[in-house]
């Protein structure tokens, strides 16, 4: 006999789940291989049960979906890039990575990330005149940049920078020109969204030329004009007044801009997700790409590429290679430059970055840490320990071997990512701006809580030398102010002395 409509055994596309502390059963549907969050909150207790149940764990409000560090929960729905870590594959707008890194540039990867399809040539030459048009930035933003100490790190400074801009576009502010101005379904609400846009794209170079300049005790150099991104961008961090006729090499500028290809987005990484938690709030652009510039400055994600090299650099030679190996199993060392949280078998951009690598040290002579960076790598992709692990090298492993024998500073390395990463970060915000105010959720992750009960203030004089709050309690790490050392003043030492 056949299955019918009514047939429990045919296949449907939902998850029952059953909650074995009621018997209580419901159906969860499931959509392009998820389910709804939200669906689980109909397993509910009526009251929290006697010696099982705090009234901190919130039975009545239904179950929660705990969730570490966002491990396995999609927040949004987005149609910009793919990733199949498990295959090693990347796409932008369904088109693969290896094909844009050799047929793209990055400007043109840029209108495909943000307006879903690659452009005419109208299309293009509009968008890049637009972007470029930008790149001047108001002149008190020299002082701002200025202000920063010598030694300040260049993410501290292009995070303060973003920030800063949004005082020079008061328009582009929802909590100055309304709350709807960018998701309102008009054309002017998008015209101001895209200008936003361009804005930000075209001094985002001119800001992180600035930040490395400044560390220099070098003048800013104004955009020029008739370059493409990545030249603009060299053009302003290197000029000497040589005269006008100076360009930066051709063969560096194709490189960098396909390495800003390579990293324009990354799909829902941990700076496209603080960008979009920001921009869930309706704040301006400007303070939500200084969010998403703050995580990328992180050692875990755009810091990654700094720390290959101070790794590299603390290893010395090929010779040393086995023994970090064996200091890295001990978990006595970090190895840096390998793995990742998506990909398991291999980066894609990995193989694209070691051809670039390959042209630009057939320009400039080869780093000298590659020879060591070529022993760690082959060590660790024959080394049993890191193949049971899927170590092997990411985007960040040849990458800042790449910058710094253009001569880039070590810690300007993430703002070498952060440039090019604006554009997916405003690729995703644009796409949530344009789902409209009613589909626009401010993001509001639930927790599990586990601290203490409800319980009753007791006056300091009562609490006694190690607390009534500890009770018999060990005392846990971080449980009270830590004591800080403080350098003896100049004002107290100059009292002692003349005391003597």
């Amino acid at each position: 006999m056949g299955l019918t409509l009514d047939d429990p055994h045919k296949p449907r596309d939902s998850l029952t789940v059953t909650d074995n502390r009621t018997g209580k059963t419901v159906d969860i549907p499931i959509s392009r291989n998820s389910v709804p969050a939200t669906a689980f909150k109909k397993l509910s207790l009526a009251k929290a049960r006697e010696g099982q149940d705090r009234p901190e764990d919130e039975v009545e409000s239904g179950l929660r979906v705990f969730d570490a560090g966002y491990q396995n929960t999609a927040v949004v729905q987005s149609a910009i890039t793919f990733i199949d870590g498990e295959a090693g594959v990347l796409r932008h707008r369904g088109y693969p990575i290896e094909q844009l890194a050799d047929k793209s540039t990055f400007l043109e990867t840029a209108y495909l990330l943000l307006y879903g399809e690659l452009p005419t040539s109208a299309q293009y030459k509009l968008f890049s005149r637009e972007v470029m048009h930008h790149t001047f930035v108001h002149r008190d933003m020299a002082d701002i940049v200025a202000s920063f100490r010598f030694d300040s790190h260049p993410m501290a400074i292009l995070t303060a920078s973003f920030a800063a801009l949004g005082a020079y576009s008061p328009e582009g502010n929802p909590a100055l020109a309304g709350q709807k101005i960018y998701t309102a379904p008009t054309d002017a609400a998008l015209r101001l969204l895209d200008k936003q846009i361009f804005r930000l794209i075209g001094k985002s170079i001119t800001l992180a030329a600035m930040a490395y300049r400044m560390r220099q005790g070098r003048q800013f150099v104004a955009p020029p004009a008739g370059m493409g991104y990545a030249e603009s961008f060299l053009y302003m961090m290197d000029h000497l007044n040589e005269g006008s006729e100076y360009r930066p090499h051709p063969t560096i500028a194709k490189a960098l801009d396909t390495l800003f290809l390579l990293h324009a987005d990354h799909e829902m990484n941990a700076s496209c997700a603080a960008v979009l938690q920001v921009g869930s709030t309706l704040v301006d652009p400007y303070s939500a790409v200084s969010a998403g510039c703050a995580a990328l400055y992180g050692p875990s994600h755009g810091g990654a590429n700094e720390a290959v090299i101070r790794m590299l650099v603390d290893i010395g030679s090929p010779d040393n290679v086995p023994a970090f190996i064996e200091r890295v199993k001990r978990k006595e060392a970090v190895l840096s430059g390998f793995g990742h949280r998506v990909y398991v078998a291999t980066d894609p951009r990995s193989k694209i970055i070691q051809k670039i690598a390959e042209d630009v040290f057939a320009l400039t002579g080869k780093d000298p840490l590659l020879d060591t960076a070529l022993a760690l790598r082959d060590a660790a992709l024959k080394d049993s320990y890191f193949i049971s692990r899927r170590l092997y090298p990411n985007v960040d492993f040849f990458s800042g071997l790449i910058y710094r024998v253009l001569g880039f500073p070590t810690d300007f390395f993430p703002v070498l990512f952060a440039v090019p990463r604006v554009v997916g970060w405003l690729a995703h915000w644009r796409q949530m701006m344009l789902a409209g105010t009613a589909a626009v959720k401010i993001w509001r992750p639930r927790q599990v809580y586990v601290g203490e009960g409800e319980r009753n203030y007791v006056g300091m004089k009562e609490r006694g030398e190690e607390g009534a709050q500890q009770g018999k309690k060990k005392k846990e790490r971080g449980s009270e102010p830590s004591k800080v050392h403080h350098p003896t003043s100049t004002r107290v030492f100059l009292a002692r002395e003349s005391k003597l």
